[in-house]
């Protein structure tokens, strides 16, 4: 095969569209992101392939005068349907946002995809699709070095902070406070996060009602140190009450 022709296999984070009904296609792989596009995708042969969240190997081929390069074969790998239901829709968006703005293009990132795709998989398998989201949304996190900092004040050093601060995203102690006091179960769902495996998180869920001051603390941390994530306010916890924080 020439080198301007490679295989490449991933999932795809995000579609566009663009007038002349071409498709871009941005997809994680393990050698990282890839940005590709499928001409005339959005009416050809292609369309029913070039959909979100699907698992694709592509042939792709590249020119130095083109700025990405064109899928000419794509081979379906697999395709998770219940992806697309309204109890793990929210949070397979929220997730493909976060790992399109963590990993970069060019970057390898054969961890990343191995928890991106767990992560699908865990929305299309759990009974929990919400815990599985907050647990692998702050995974990525971590993976990309963005680790809340929780055993010890951010601002003063004081031990066992519980609050969380709003210009910096980690914990604070009583004293350094401006925020409401996360739940005891809560501060240590994050202090056990960088040493707990996916699967130590998943058989020791917090209760639903605990979760709402993590996930609000998870869009702080995130608005704070990665930018802004638009899939939030699509998340169905945030069309519930606010539950009161401790």
């Amino acid at each position: 095969m020439s080198s301007r022709h490679a295989n490449r296999s991933g999932i795809v984070l995000r579609r566009y569209v663009t007038p002349a009904g071409d498709v871009i296609l941005t997809m994680l792989t393990p050698q990282g992101k890839l940005r590709a596009i499928a001409r005339g995708g959005a009416r050809g042969a292609l369309r029913s392939k070039l959909n979100l969240f699907q698992h694709l190997t592509l042939q792709i081929y590249t020119t130095p005068r083109n700025d990405l390069p064109t899928i000419q074969q794509i081979v379906l790998e697999g395709a998770l349907p219940r992806l697309a239901g309204p109890q793990c829709y929210a949070y397979v968006h929220l997730l493909a946002e976060l790992a399109d703005a963590l990993v970069q293009e060019g970057e390898h990132s054969e961890q990343a995809f191995e928890l991106f795709s767990g992560a699908l998989r865990g929305l299309s398998h759990h009974t929990d699709p919400e815990w599985v989201a907050l647990v692998m949304s702050y995974k990525l996190l971590i993976l990309a070095g963005f680790v809340p900092r929780a055993a010890s004040c951010a601002r003063c050093g004081a031990p066992n902070p519980r609050h969380p601060d709003p210009l910096s995203g980690h914990l604070v102690c009583a004293a350094c406070a401006e925020l409401p006091a996360l739940p005891p179960e809560g501060v240590e769902f994050l202090r056990s996060l960088p040493r707990s495996t996916v699967r130590m998180l998943m058989v020791s869920p917090l209760a639903v009602e605990a979760r709402a001051s993590l996930w609000k603390a998870l869009e702080r941390f995130v608005t704070l140190h990665v930018g802004e994530v638009r899939s939030w306010r699509a998340l169905p916890h945030e069309s519930l009450p606010m539950v009161q924080m401790q």
